[in-house]
Formats: structure tokens, C-alpha cells, sequence
């Protein structure tokens, strides 16, 4: 979404004991939380402080001051690394982000742009195609959206803007998006 590191994270999984397959003693493995940045949708692999149990949902600081649960952050992870918990978890973290940055997706809707000729960026979002495209730039002419709903009732023929979003967000997390518009990688 913006170039900012990632301040606070929400928890998808917690794993007390570390990761199942990891073969040392389990004296020596250190306890891992999954989990997902707030500002750049980014999966991330945090370490907690010791004596700390996380809940998948919860909100953590992990900017640069003192943190009061998170040690450190060992950095980013794929997709196909997050465990089934957290996987389950994603969609509905995606959602609830998209629904607190409304104002952003709204400004994509408002300003986004051609990426070259043949293609607007609106077009990549999953069921933007043409003919949506032009609606939603004739409605935008007219006057800016101002939220989903708003966005939802002048281009009547659009799917839910809203899962629209978090479908491509998705997408994007899982690679399969040749471009990036809203996760950073």
C-alpha cells in the first residue's frame, strides 16, 4: 500500500512450541507467531518474548520502540509457509483491514490509472473487465466516490466492491498476480 515499514501486525497462528516439523530438541525451539502487517497486507514471522501467549486476531506492536510482546521479526513468509490456522484466518483478517481502509481502496477507485495501453489497473481487479472499468471512470467523471456503498449504488452492474478488493489482496498474497497493486512484497 505504501512504502512505510509495518508498525503493528495482527496474529494468525501462534505457535507455542515452533513449527511441527522442525526437528530439534523442543527445549531449543522457539515459540512462532504467523501473522499479517497492517499497513502492506505483508505475512510476516514474529517472535514473541519469552513468557508471552498470543491469540490469533490479536493486534501487536512491531515497529522500532520498545515492544511490550513481540522480541523480533524474523521476517517475511510465502504464502504456502503459513499454517492451516493461519490460512483460515487470513480471508477474514483481509476483510476486516479493508473495511478500517475504506478511504484508501476508495482513492484507488477514484484515481487508479492505465498501466499501459490495453490494460487500466481497475481491470485487475476479479470481475472488473471492460465494460465495468468504463462505468465506474464515467460514474468517477461525474463526482469521486465517497465509500463502497456509495461506489456500490452508482455502478450498479459492479460486484461487491469490497470482496472485490479482498479477493485480489488474496490473490496477490498467494502469488499468482503477475502486478501488485495493494500487497507489498
Amino acid at each position: 500500500m505504501d512504502g512505510r515499514r509495518e508498525e503493528e501486525a495482527i496474529i494468525l497462528d501462534f505457535l507455542q512450541h515452533g513449527y511441527p516439523f522442525d526437528t530439534r530438541p523442543s527445549h531449543i525451539k522457539t515459540p512462532i507467531a504467523q501473522a499479517m502487517g497492517t499497513t502492506n497486507f505483508t505475512l510476516l514471522e514474529l517472535v514473541p518474548r519469552k513468557e508471552v501467549f498470543l491469540q490469533p486476531l490479536e493486534h501487536v506492536y512491531i515497529g522500532d520502540d520498545a515492544r511490550d510482546k513481540i522480541h523480533h521479526v524474523n521476517g517475511k513468509i510465502l504464502h504456502k509457509k503459513l499454517t492451516q490456522t493461519a490460512r483460515s484466518q487470513l480471508s477474514h483478517v483481509v476483510a476486516q483491514l479493508v473495511e478500517e481502509k475504506a478511504s484508501f481502496f476508495i482513492t484507488f477507485f477514484n484515481k487508479a490509472q492505465p498501466l499501459n495501453l490495453r490494460v487500466h489497473s481497475l481491470e485487475l481487479l476479479p470481475g472488473v473487465g471492460k465494460k465495468h472499468m468504463l462505468e465506474i471512470l464515467a460514474a468517477r467523471e461525474e463526482r469521486p466516490f465517497e465509500s463502497f456503498d456509495d461506489l456500490k449504488a452508482r455502478v450498479k452492474s459492479l460486484p461487491d466492491p469490497k470482496k472485490t478488493i479482498v479477493n485480489r489482496i488474496l490473490s496477490e498474497l498467494e502469488g499468482i498476480e503477475k502486478h501488485v497493486l495493494f500487497v507489498r512484497l
